[in-house]
């Protein structure tokens, strides 16, 4: 199962970090690479504790639908969100803000089991860990800009 961390800082309270990570609209914003947007569940505003969303998105060329449910959440320092249906076997996101300064270090937890067995796990070593792990960075460094506008 591979687990990608990363942690970024971003030069904004936590509290507002936080509310940014779990915004439809931000999160949207976030992943234009991907086309992703929601299409069920909350499909706008701030997630809370037991809601899910179905996100809509292009990865590798092929249009992919994946449920995700916020399963826990200590506002304004974590959140966890795991898969309830989609491509992958399974994906627990834990996303933590840690007060840093005048700022906040937001550190991502991604592990995840590729469906597919054998051929899964050949799939992580050839090209999805790195993608999802570029996913991740990539998603963080979009929220840093926009909560630094802020």
């Amino acid at each position: 199962m591979p687990i990608i961390k990363h942690a970024i800082y971003i030069d904004a309270p936590a509290n507002v970090c936080f509310d940014l990570a779990r915004n439809v609209e931000v999160h949207t914003e976030t992943t234009k690479k991907t086309n992703e947007r929601a299409v069920d569940g909350v499909t706008v505003g701030l997630m809370e504790k037991g809601d899910t969303v179905t996100w809509e998105a292009t990865h590798f060329g092929i249009k992919q639908k994946l449920t995700a449910k916020i399963v826990e959440m200590e506002r304004p320092y974590t959140f966890k969100d795991v898969m309830v249906k989609g491509a992958f076997h399974s994906f627990t996101h834990t996303h933590e803000f840690i007060e840093s300064g005048t700022g906040t270090m937001m550190k991502d937890t991604f592990s995840y089991t590729s469906p597919l067995g054998i051929l899964g796990k050949l799939a992580d070593v050839l090209f999805l860990e790195k993608y999802m792990r570029n996913f991740i960075v990539n998603r963080a460094i979009e929220l840093k800009k926009i909560a630094e506008k802020k």
